[in-house]
């Protein structure tokens, strides 16, 4: 699946993400704990990430295609900048409902299967 962001507020520019973007973002919990408690997302919370997934790319980490990726594509996108990474926050925050509510259908689905052959 293809997800695309708003990169400016006029909504000029975007960038284009994949479903390995964001999971890739998951593995490696890129956002958890990234912005303050104040919610402010600020050029120092992007320069944040970005020595996070420098640091990554400088271990083994360094070797995983889908993080060369991510950076590539997204994180270090000419039109990423505060405004593109609240929307790419956002993003991710409902990506990640919508993986948990499928997971929950699943084991439902599972659940209900067993109780029919039991």
């Amino acid at each position: 699946m293809e997800y695309k962001i708003q990169a400016n507020a006029s909504g000029t520019r975007s960038i284009e993400l994949s479903e390995t973007h964001l999971e890739t973002i998951h593995r490696y919990q890129l956002l958890d704990h990234l912005v303050g408690s104040n919610g402010i997302i600020d050029e120092g919370v992007l320069d944040k990430l970005k020595l996070n997934v420098r640091s990554l790319l400088s271990g083994e980490s360094g070797q995983d295609h889908n993080l060369l990726d991510l950076c590539l594509d997204v994180i270090y996108h000419s039109n990423m900048k505060a405004f593109g990474l609240s929307r790419l926050v956002a993003l991710y925050s409902d990506w990640q409902k919508r993986q948990a509510e499928s997971t929950e259908e699943t084991a439902t689905d599972e659940n209900a299967a067993t109780d029919l052959t039991d």
